[in-house]
């Protein structure tokens, strides 16, 4: 029987740096010996990567763009993530249900109550093994903004809905904190990259 791989998760808010270090995981996992899947959400898929262009650019009610991100989630489970762990691959997967929680719970002021429900509803058991919560301060995170191409309608968002989904995330940390490491991603990139390194060989080997 082919052992399950391992499903990594990247968040943090925009700006924070977690992109950077993707690729990188990827990169480093393979070079392991692994087979790895990178991904990305909302997206993943052709469906959700359509699904993505709407949430990113369109309008819509906040009840909406949460079932919307769901609705790409339900799809990038059935067709990517869950097939990859059975076949034995590890996920590195760009944001996932902490992302939800987050900013459409936090940021956008939903409640944790209600994306929980939609959370139960789709697939409760599966959590990733390790998530990396990448850090930085607010003025960091929106300079770095600043500098980077044309904001969608998140990064549009007023500092204090930034400061709303930073305080999501440290929360679903502290209730989670097996899973949820938090990463300081104001260091320079070889010292965070550091981190990662020992955290994934201990994970790795456990």
């Amino acid at each position: 029987m082919t052992a399950r791989g391992r499903f990594i998760t990247l968040e943090g808010v925009d700006g924070a740096g977690k992109s950077t270090h993707a690729a990188w995981l990827a990169d480093t996992l393979r070079a392991w010996g692994h087979s790895v899947v990178a991904t990305r959400e909302p997206g993943g898929t052709p469906l959700g990567e359509t699904l993505r262009k709407l949430v990113l650019s369109e309008s819509m009610s906040l009840d909406t763009e949460t079932l919307l991100m769901f609705a790409a989630r339900c799809e990038h489970l059935s067709q990517v993530i869950e097939p990859a762990l059975a076949r034995g691959d590890w996920v590195v997967c760009d944001r996932y249900t902490d992302a939800t929680y987050a900013y459409q719970g936090g940021g956008r002021q939903l409640g944790a109550d209600r994306v929980a429900v939609l959370e139960h509803w789709m697939r409760p058991a599966l959590q990733p093994d390790r998530t990396w919560l990448f850090d930085v301060p607010l003025e960091l995170a929106r300079a770095r903004l600043a500098d980077s191409r044309q904001p969608d309608r998140f990064e549009r968002e007023e500092a204090a809905f930034f400061e709303r989904t930073r305080a999501a995330y440290h929360a679903r940390a502290a209730a989670h904190p097996d899973r949820i490491r938090i990463v300081d991603s104001s260091r320079p990139v070889e010292q965070v990259r550091a981190q990662l390194q020992a955290e994934l060989r201990a994970l790795e080997a456990a």
